[in-house]
């Protein structure tokens, strides 16, 4: 007869009480606990995709092949030569300190993802196949395409990326350092698989940084020549090696007929010329001469006046060059005249909105720029980012009612305007509005100079210029605030000093712009940050310590659904409109691009309007 349960039960604990049976007992019960917790995780973990976008998903399936916006059939071959204003001492773009030519990211260094030109921020596999993340995107995988090469054949692999990652992190410029710093640890799960763990911050831009993230040689970098300024040629896993150089005056970069890439949907219709070439001039005058000439192919206008009546020349006339105004969709950002608040003259609100109030923007545009420019004054510009002309939505509202004290009610409202004058180049209303902060803050006119009534010392500044352009328009400005006794100063500088004045932040003002992009997110952090105000080689070139700026940007970072994500950019474009750091200026309102006819562009654009890496040289030219 079978025993009872009871009795059976009574066995059993007899059983268990034997330390050999207990041990057992627990090894099948961790057995089975482990089994099911793999079990559950296995059903739930991400699976591998083609892309990332920032909000939603990409709009391309995995079977694209070729992105929209390219000529897929585009011929190989020609040569691109492009000029640009400056200098460079380094082939090292990634270090705080010298100076880099542009192309070393991009055409030498790739990086695990890229950038899409035709959403506001999606990446589809480049080094990497496919990548693997969870909804909180509280970390990434990335598989490493088993193709994947490095220009003398090498493989890239995981430990070229966490190696990579490390050094960045390390001794990169601030904003790498930065970005890179918000990984808590990164582990090679095979030899191309490859793990990021983030911190718990909710930022779920992160992953898509470190998809963009430039992946370096481990067989081929060492620290110690990593952190030094050096002209040797890098190695890269990209479609060109740099071919030549001579130093700080021209840069040249040959196709890589072997390139691993070239095939990928991803790089399809892109870097279709088998020789890029960058000529380095000193000033824009220079530059210009070169294009009209013949000895560059394509000049982006950025000098209205230039378009507007420079360009009548033989080659312009009868075709041989091309003239278009091409639109954009992206914003053109903030381009302004720059108060370092660290200053002590600018630390007064009052002072720095009397300055913007001086500032004759009608004036300047129609007498410097024949009204070709558009007024700056939102930091998206010319996109339905922007905050003017509209009021603060709900969401907007709630982000901002905690720093109700750091936005002024007309820009919350959207009827804030930037100063307007009767163009006149003296307008009298704002001569006395103007007046009338200073004087709230302290300064009278005595025997025409404009003195601060504690001290007596005169209200004055010094502006750093780097181009005659920027003198002219800073001359202007000038007379306007010399008829109320304050004194600006214009000191140009070569390229060298400048750029090293500006990474220790030892100026009054500037003239910057901030360029952005239809999804803003952690370089803004570079740019505006508390945190970020006192470290040398930042971008926070107005010293702002607001923790309105800072929270904005951590809501733009953590909004989940797009809605969210404009409501949080406009609510810190108002609290950055509202804090009056910059004298906003112009931008133009489309894309001014004039190039010789023996290169030929897609007939599709991308956002920004043009994308130089996907065009060609005409067969036989």
């Amino acid at each position: 007869m079978a025993p009872s349960s009871a009795a059976t039960r009574s066995q059993t604990r007899k059983m268990a009480d034997r330390p050999m049976v207990r041990r057992q007992l627990i090894l099948v019960i961790a057995s089975i606990t482990t089994s099911t917790a793999v079990g559950l995780a296995q059903a739930d973990a991400p699976k591998p995709q083609h892309g990332l976008a920032m909000h939603g998903r990409p709009a391309l399936p995995p079977t694209f092949t070729h992105l929209p916006y390219v000529n897929p059939d585009a011929p190989k071959g020609g040569r691109l030569t492009l000029g640009l204003q400056g200098s460079f001492d380094s082939l090292n773009p990634y270090l705080p300190r010298g100076v880099a030519p542009t192309g070393v990211r991009g055409y030498v260094h790739e990086s695990l993802m890229a950038r899409s030109g035709a959403e506001p921020f999606t990446l589809y596999g480049l080094l990497a196949e496919s990548v693997e993340v969870p909804d909180d995107r509280s970390w990434i995988i990335f598989n490493i395409r088993p193709e994947a090469r490095f220009a003398d054949g090498k493989p890239v692999t995981s430990a070229d990326v966490v190696f990579s990652h490390a050094l960045l992190k390390r001794d990169a410029v601030p904003f790498m350092r930065s970005h890179y710093s918000k990984v808590l640890a990164v582990d090679a799960l095979g030899p191309r698989r490859v793990r990021f763990q983030f911190s718990a911050t909710g930022d779920r831009e992160i992953a898509l940084i470190i998809g963009l993230m430039p992946i370096l040689p481990k067989h081929a970098t060492t620290r110690e020549a990593f952190r030094k300024t050096s002209l040797t040629p890098p190695l890269g896993s990209g479609p060109y090696r740099v071919a030549s150089v001579d130093a700080g005056r021209s840069i040249s970069y040959k196709r890589n007929a072997d390139y691993w890439g070239r095939k990928l949907p991803i790089r399809r219709g892109h870097f279709n010329f088998d020789e890029i070439r960058i000529e380095f001039f000193r000033d824009s005058t220079a530059v210009f001469s070169a294009f009209r000439t013949g000895a560059a192919d394509v000049r982006v206008e950025k000098d209205p006046n230039r378009w507007s009546g420079g360009y009548d020349f033989p080659a312009v006339n009868d075709g041989r060059v091309i003239r278009e105004v091409l639109p954009t969709a992206l914003p053109d950002g903030m381009r302004a005249i720059v108060m370092n608040g660290r200053r002590e003259v600018f630390r007064d609100t009052r002072v720095r909105r009397a300055l913007i109030t001086l500032f004759d923007f009608d004036w300047i545009n129609r007498t410097l720029f024949n009204g070709l420019y558009a007024r700056s004054a939102s930091y998206f510009a010319r996109s339905d980012l922007a905050a003017l002309g509209q009021p603060a939505s709900p969401g907007e509202r709630a982000l901002l009612k905690p720093f109700q004290k750091f936005v002024k009610p007309p820009v919350l409202e959207g009827t804030w305007r930037p100063p307007q004058s009767d163009g006149s180049g003296n307008d009298r209303v704002a001569l006395r509005q103007a007046y009338g902060l200073l004087q709230m803050a302290g300064y009278r006119i005595r025997d025409g100079r404009m003195v601060h009534t504690s001290d007596g010392r005169q209200l004055r500044m010094t502006f750093l210029a780097r181009t005659k352009a920027e003198e002219r328009i800073m001359l202007a400005y000038q007379s306007s605030l010399k008829r109320l006794g304050i004194e600006l100063s214009i000191r140009q500088v070569d390229a060298a000093q400048y750029w090293e004045r500006l990474k220790t932040f030892d100026y009054d003002m500037i003239q910057w712009r901030y360029p952005t992009s239809l999804s803003p997110g952690n370089e803004q952090i570079n740019r505006w940050a508390s945190s970020h105000a006192d470290i040398d080689g930042s971008l926070t070139y107005a010293g702002t310590r607001n923790p309105a700026v800072d929270a904005m940007i951590n809501a733009m970072l953590t909004a989940t659904s797009r809605n969210a994500f404009e409501d949080a950019v406009r609510a810190f474009d108002r609290v950055l409109i509202s804090g009056d750091y910059v004298i906003p200026l112009y931008h133009p309102p489309a894309v001014w691009i004039a190039y010789w006819s023996r290169i030929m562009r897609p007939g599709t654009l991308p956002l920004a309007g043009i994308a130089l890496e996907t065009w060609w040289a005409k067969p036989g030219k």
